[in-house]
């Protein structure tokens, strides 16, 4: 099945469970899929139990506000469908070829138009969710969309050589409670928190029914989920890329071809000098050494 959808036509008997991860995805890696699949998998058997059509969907932008500058949206679109090829996420490209910047109210407002019936979840993390109030109408996306925020990362470090071969987790007994969570949010998104991802599903019609005089008929909710999360840097890992691509001495993209890149086994070899298989899908490691993507020259 195509693991990518812009079509405004994708209408089933019953509304279905929408959920996105958006970001600039510059480059996607195993961190994003991991976060994608692990919200699939909890949603599935809510999903099925239902008889809703589930979509998980990564939602890659034009530019990030807060960026100047992203690799060229045709690359990291093939990236995304070469790192999703084997799963059920599927790609939204609802943002990726509009003129940038392109904020996420807007784009959960088109969401809400686009699938009036359906449930939708808007997934990000806790410093997301904490740097809400200085995102445009940051505060309102409850009014179009349900937020799902993941509040534990570990792997801080992702090149350092232990945490490489020995992925750190929290101690559970450390983990705070969702109540002490709660208080970190900004005050007006406190009281939407709810116990469990099925609170994010209800039908549209069930929502209204139980709340009354809310000010948007599609008043969101907030599930936080305390599940330790790999914190990828992608920022790290461009910077690694760059070393690569000194290291093999990739010529000019015009005057080589594809039959010149090292063999996949070579440059894939998870070394402390080279860790990037850990968090690179093989097909996107060979994408990129292939275009000479992340290079010092495109980064200086």
């Amino acid at each position: 099945m195509p693991n990518t959808t812009d079509s405004l036509d994708d209408k089933t008997s019953r509304p279905a469970i929408r959920a996105y991860l958006g970001g600039s995805f510059d480059p996607v890696h195993q961190g994003h899929i991991q976060m994608a699949m692990y919200v699939y998998e909890r949603l599935l058997p809510i999903a099925e139990g239902q008889q809703r059509d589930l979509h998980v969907s990564l939602l890659p932008n034009s530019r990030s506000p807060f960026k100047q500058k992203s690799t060229d949206p045709h690359h990291r679109l093939a990236m995304l469908k070469l790192a999703t090829l084997e799963t059920p996420i599927q790609i939204d490209e609802l943002e990726l070829w509009q003129t940038p910047p392109v904020y996420t109210i807007d784009s959960v407002r088109t969401l809400r138009e686009r699938y009036p019936h359906d449930s939708l979840i808007f997934i990000i993390g806790m410093d997301s969710a904490l740097s809400l109030p200085h995102w445009k109408e940051g505060l309102a996306l409850t009014n179009h969309v349900n937020l799902w925020i993941f509040s534990r990362s570990h792997v801080s470090r992702i090149f350092d050589k232990d945490d490489m071969d020995n992925d750190i987790l929290p101690d559970p007994d450390n983990i705070p409670n969702t109540d002490t969570i709660q208080t970190k949010l900004p005050v007006p998104l406190q009281s939407l928190v709810v116990g469990t991802p099925t609170e994010l599903v209800m039908p549209i019609t069930k929502a209204l029914a139980t709340n009354t005089g809310l000010k948007s008929t599609h008043q969101g909710h907030i599930y936080i989920d305390a599940r330790p999360v790999a914190a990828v840097s992608s920022t790290q890992m461009r910077e690694q890329l760059q070393s690569v691509q000194d290291r093999l001495n990739i010529m000019q993209a015009a005057d080589r071809q594809m039959t010149s890149i090292p063999p996949i086994n070579d440059i894939m070899s998870h070394t402390a000098t080279n860790p990037l298989p850990k968090w690179l899908n093989p097909a996107v490691y060979h994408y990129i050494i292939a275009h000479q993507l992340y290079s010092a020259a495109q980064f200086r």
